[in-house]
C-alpha cells in the first residue's frame, strides 16, 4: 500500500512516555506521535534516522506521526495501524494462499467476548473465518518475536480464536513482520510467556498460525513472503 500523505525525514532524540517522542526535523526539535505502545527500545534510539508522516489535522496537539526507523540498514515501519490495512490489500489481492477461497472481508467484527481484525467468509457465507492480526517489530539477527511487551489482550484473543476453532469455525492468527529480510519468527517466551503457552495450544487446537515478512520502504509497505514458525 501507498501512503497518501507526505513523508519526512527525521533525527530521533527521546521518548518521554509511550504515546510521544522528541525528534529532530530540519535541525528543529519538535514532539510527534509514536503510533505504537510497544516498546521498541532496539529501535528508537538517540540518534537513528526515523520517517515521519505529516498529518493535516487541525485538532491534533502533533502535526507528524513517527511512523518508521532504520536498525542498521534495515527500515522497520513500526505504525501500530497498518498491519490491518496491509493484510487488508493483501486479502483482497489473494496473497495469502490459505485464504484464497474467501472472497467476503469484513472488518473489526465480534466473536464473543472480542473483536477480531477480520471475519472472512466464502460467498454463500457457508463458510466464515476468524483472523486476528499482530504487527510484529523486534528483530535479532534475523529471527523475530512477539510481543516485545506484554499483552493481557493478546492471549485473550487466542483463546477466543480456539473458541471459534470448536465451534466449526476457520480460525488463524497471522503475524504481520513489519521489515524484511528476517529468517524465522516465535512468540516470545520471556516477555509474555502466557500468550506464548496460548499460541502453542491454538496450534494444537486446529487454529492456523501464519507469518508473513514486509517489502518496506518510505513511502510504501506490502505483504511479501512467507517466514518459518518456531513454536
Amino acid at each position: 500500500m501507498k501512503f497518501d500523505k507526505n513523508i519526512f525525514e527525521g533525527i530521533f532524540i527521546s521518548r518521554p512516555n509511550r504515546f510521544n517522542a522528541k525528534v529532530s526535523l530540519n535541525g528543529e526539535e519538535i514532539v510527534v506521535h509514536v503510533p505504537n505502545t510497544g516498546r521498541c527500545r532496539e529501535i528508537l534510539m538517540e540518534g537513528t534516522k526515523i520517517f515521519l508522516r505529516e498529518e493535516l489535522n487541525p485538532t491534533r496537539k502533533t502535526k507528524y506521526d513517527l511512523i518508521a526507523a532504520m536498525k542498521g540498514d534495515v527500515l522497520i515501519n513500526i505504525d501500530s495501524q497498518i498491519p490491518n490495512k496491509v493484510v487488508n490489500e493483501a486479502l483482497e489481492n489473494k496473497k495469502i494462499e490459505t485464504l484464497h477461497k474467501y472472497s467476503k472481508i469484513n472488518r473489526e467484527k465480534t466473536f464473543g467476548k472480542s473483536r477480531f481484525d477480520f471475519k472472512l467468509s466464502t460467498e454463500n457465507e457457508e463458510e466464515i473465518y476468524y483472523l486476528e492480526v499482530k504487527g510484529v517489530t523486534l528483530e535479532d539477527k534475523g529471527h523475530c518475536k512477539f510481543p516485545d511487551a506484554p499483552t493481557e489482550r493478546g492471549a485473550k484473543h487466542i483463546l477466543e480464536l480456539i473458541e471459534a476453532k470448536k465451534q466449526g469455525y476457520g480460525a488463524g492468527i497471522l503475524f504481520l513482520i513489519q521489515l524484511d529480510n528476517v529468517k524465522s519468527f516465535s512468540p516470545n517466551d520471556i516477555t509474555d510467556p502466557e500468550f506464548s503457552n496460548a499460541l502453542r495450544l491454538a496450534k494444537d487446537s486446529g487454529v492456523d498460525i501464519m507469518a508473513y515478512n514486509c517489502i518496506v520502504e518510505k513511502n510504501s509497505i506490502e505483504l511479501n513472503k512467507v517466514v518459518d514458525i518456531i513454536l
